[in-house]
């Protein structure tokens, strides 16, 4: 599979309004700084909008986002299987704002952490409890490796168990105000 064409910050400001920019984060994350302009369909919910993403980049170039670049990277890859070219922003949101670019914020959103922190406050929490509890029940420490191993697979396969997980926990809901998929995809279709 060929990689997805990365931008940086700067290449992707430059271009903005030539593009329909997705942000591919859990709705709370979105809601709590995104780029400028930019649409939210969480990655897990990324095959309900492939055809509206088709139509929409039948119309121009897609950039797709998240925190850091790695769940926008592989949701390039999903689209390219359906046929849609998308390109990633190199670091995420976190470069974005790092280049000295602002975030929009909907007045009244709460931050959240990004995916990729709630992901190694939980799987260290649980590998220390597991250690913990392996002092006075042996077969607790089972829980430790079966962490550790579940990081090894994610890094591996380039996916994570734990984020699709936390994802749906409720601060990573978007507000009750916020734009619901149906509404993000109607825009889509356009």
């Amino acid at each position: 599979m060929i990689s997805p064409a990365s931008l940086s910050p700067a290449q992707a400001a430059a271009r903005l309004e030539e593009f329909t920019v997705i942000d591919v984060r859990a709705p709370g994350e979105y809601a709590s700084g995104h780029v400028p302009g930019a649409l939210n369909i969480p990655l897990d919910r990324l095959g309900e909008a492939v055809p509206a993403l088709k139509s929409a980049s039948a119309r121009g170039a897609l950039l797709v986002v998240c925190a850091s670049g790695v769940r926008s990277t592989r949701a390039c890859e999903i689209l390219a299987d359906a046929d849609i070219e998308a390109a990633t922003l190199t670091g995420g949101t976190s470069a974005w704002e790092g280049d000295g670019r602002g975030l929009d914020r909907p007045e009244g959103a709460r931050a959240t952490w990004p995916m990729e922190r709630q992901v190694r406050l939980a799987a260290g929490s649980l590998v220390v409890a597991g250690l913990l509890a392996g002092r006075r029940l042996p077969a607790a420490r089972w829980l430790s490796a079966g962490i550790g191993a579940g990081l090894v697979y994610s890094a591996v396969s380039n996916t994570c168990g734990m984020a699709a997980v936390l994802s749906k926990l409720p601060h990573n809901q978007a507000p009750r105000s916020g734009a619901d998929l149906d509404a993000t995809l109607d825009a889509l279709q356009g």
